[in-house]
């Protein structure tokens, strides 16, 4: 047992970590049950500015990540202070940090280090769209949850934007990853942390940072020299990568990634780029490339699992009293059930904004550029006109992920047919007979109609692409923009402003969007690339609930009604609670105890319904019940297995089942398989 027995409420456990200027102790809510990290320091006994600065560096730390709720960032509790210490409670991490298996020298394969990258930058955008500068990103203070997440950790040096407290002329930061303005002592923004991501980024790749040496060595090669590529120290690093480390790593904070956003879109397209020839010539570190991201690809996303804490695991998946909706037993089955099944509303949760779902679920897809209209050519009249060549198509995978791109028609256009040269006639020439028939008049084709819509439809549907922590769909109809879909705050909030700027006030788009819970981010982000998007017209899988309510009350059933897509396939429903649980509801395995039967999966035809959860002899159906609020129900068609074997459960951890379901849906990717999915949001309440 550490000195400390407690702190506040908290007990204390175990010491956890020492510093120069205090401990983390691993701790023990024992309110809510939960374990947490609590990091300390020492408050001063007398006078003394250094130690003054460390307390206010302390509290800003708490400040700072107070105000961040992320799946990617630490969450920061409490913050207290006793006689003799100050201390933060914090998100306890069951993994330990980057720096550890590092200093291993680990090395991690190209998905591992995207999905790290996705992670960090997530964090980083929603820090930043919060005024929120972290300014010491380093392994370090990237903590790795055993499930792979990862969380920026140790906001303590970081700059808020309405802070007055850290001013130019400061010298703060890990010389190894400080961006050249830090060295300076000018005041830093956003581009400094996507500065030290790619330092980060280039360690990942390489197995060594890019500067070594002393404080003074590395300021001076960072202010005035440039590190070689990836690709010239790892034969493992991509060349594509190379351009990209460089803009992120630019001497200029305007020559780097304007947003982490962008910077994580350009990795992305560099994921799903094809690798250079082997005889293209290499521009030697000296040029700098910029990768723009492929046709289709959407912000960062969060792309992963909600955090799972140790005392989480450890809860039962059902307790009673936390349980939102219960299953009502086949009739003759003695009452209502006494285990309830968890499904339902929850304490809010954490966000995330971007995520690896695209590279892990979409492998290195993207929308086909639209191909542009080719030039009009005019041929001599006496010149044959050849059809222009069209270039060989690749086949496209049957896999649904996004809007179909139209394609030009492979007919040439119709050349009119000039009446023959006729030569001037000299006085001598007789004149031409007055019954000579007229010149033959070209007959061109109708010119076809302009969809007013489409270019509206062509900028809204690239624009909800891109949008992290979002499903939308819609179309425009009779010049009416009409969106459907969830999303968090940040998303509804862009999309809001993005149909104003566009001036589209008549008609006023039609909004059926609801805002969900942050913790339902990574789960949007995972299944956006395989839900109906904006604009597409296709024959994709639907889901709604029995007579599409606003809202249901205490004790109605829950009835989701289901059409399948335009091929065969296989479908999972699936209902996700605010409070980091997920309850299959097709297909189950048996369960004595709740009177549920197994329902094996099956193949369903094109277009065929499923009804779910109406109760009767030998169905097992759901009823809403406390706590109440809005949560997701997800369907997922897969035109073969996605698992190949039963789940464990009917009820189990999102964050395990969301792991499982980013493999299987690769692999299924890998395979050819087509693939669809559908998100519907439902909002309980107590009358």
């Amino acid at each position: 047992m550490s000195a400390v027995e407690s702190l506040g409420k908290y007990e204390i456990r175990r010491q956890l970590g020492r510093g120069a200027m205090g401990t983390v102790y691993e701790g023990f809510d024992p309110v809510i049950e939960r374990i947490v990290a609590i990091k300390t320091v020492r408050l001063p006994e007398v006078d003394d500015d250094d130690t003054a600065e460390e307390i206010a560096r302390f509290r800003r730390e708490a400040q700072a990540a107070g105000r961040l709720t992320h799946p990617n960032i630490v969450g920061v509790f409490d913050y207290g202070e006793t006689k003799d210490l100050a201390y933060i409670v914090m998100e306890y991490v069951d993994g330990p940090p980057l720096k550890s298996l590092l200093d291993k020298n680990e090395r991690f394969p190209l998905p591992r280090i995207v999905q790290i990258m996705e992670d960090l930058l997530a964090g980083l955008q929603f820090s930043h769209e919060r005024g929120v500068v972290h300014r010491d990103i380093k392994p370090a203070n990237l903590m790795l949850t055993k499930s792979g997440q990862a969380k920026i950790a140790d906001f303590g040096i970081a700059r808020i934007e309405s802070s007055s407290m850290t001013q130019a002329g400061t010298v703060l930061g890990t010389p190894a990853y400080m961006s050249p303005e830090q060295f300076m002592g000018q005041v830093v923004d956003a581009r400094s942390d996507i500065y030290s991501s790619g330092v980060l980024l280039y360690q990942l790749l390489t197995g060594e940072r890019p500067f070594e040496g002393s404080m003074s060595a590395i300021m001076h090669k960072a202010l005035n020299t440039e590190a070689p590529m990836p690709s010239q120290i790892s034969v493992t690093a991509p060349r594509q990568f190379d351009a990209v480390v460089r803009k992120a790593m630019a001497k200029r904070p305007e020559d780097r990634y304007g947003s982490a956003a962008e910077f994580m879109m350009a990795i992305r397209a560099a994921v799903a780029a094809p690798p250079p020839a082997a005889d293209e010539p290499d521009d030697n570190g000296e040029a700098t490339m910029v990768v723009a991201p492929r046709a289709g690809t959407s912000g960062p996303a969060a792309s992963r699992p909600a955090e799972i804490s140790a005392s989480a695991l450890a809860a039962s998946i059902a307790p009673p009293h936390t349980a939102a909706a219960r299953p009502t037993p086949a009739k003759g089955g003695g009452g209502k059930s006494a285990l309830p099944i968890i499904i339902g509303g929850g304490v809010a949760g954490i966000a995330v904004l971007g995520g690896l779902g695209y590279y892990l679920v979409m492998g290195r897809s993207s929308t086909p550029p639209e191909p542009a209209t080719p030039p009009a050519v005019t041929a001599p009249a006496t010149a044959p006109v050849s059809p222009p060549k069209m270039p060989e198509q690749t086949p496209r995978q049957p896999v649904a992920t996004g809007p179909l791109t139209p394609v030009p028609s492979t007919t040439p256009t119709p050349q009119p047919v000039l009446p023959p040269a006729v030569t001037p006639t000299s006085p001598t020439t007789p004149p031409v007979a007055l019954n000579q028939p007229p010149p033959t008049v070209p007959v061109l084709p109708p010119t076809p109609a302009i969809d007013p819509g489409e270019a509206i439809r062509t900028e809204l549907g690239a624009f909800v692409s891109r949008l992290p922590c979002s499903m939308f769909d819609g179309d425009v109809r009779d010049g009416e923009v009409q969106v459907t879909g969830i999303g968090g705050k940040t998303a509804v909030d862009s999309l809001r402003q993005k149909l104003t700027a566009m001036g589209l006030t008549k008609p006023a788009p039609s909004l059926r969007v609801t805002q969900v819970d942050p913790v339902f981010c990574p789960w949007q982000d995972v299944l956006r690339p395989l839900a109906k998007t904006f604009g597409d017209s296709g024959a994709r899988l639907t889901l709604h609930i029995e007579g599409d309510p606003a809202w249901l009350k205490n004790d109605d059933y829950i009835r989701p009604r289901l059409a399948m897509a335009d091929f065969r396939g296989e479908i999972r429903v699936d209902y996700l609670d605010r409070q980091g649980n997920v309850q299959h509801l097709y297909p189950q395995v048996a369960d004595p105890a709740q009177h549920i039967s197994a329902d094996p999966p099956r193949m369903f035809n094109a277009g065929e319904a499923l009804n779910l959860g109406d109760p009767g002899p030998g169905v097992i159906g759901w009823q809403v019940a406390e706590p109440f609020g809005t949560d997701v129900i997800i369907a997922i068609e897969s035109e073969d297995d996605l698992f190949d074997r039963p789940r464990p459960s009917n009820v189990e951890k999102a964050a395990v089942y969301l792991r499982d379901l980013r493999k299987a849906l690769e692999a299924a990717r890998s395979r050819g398989a087509r693939l669809t999915a559908a998100a519907l949001p439902l909002e309980t309440r107590l009358k």
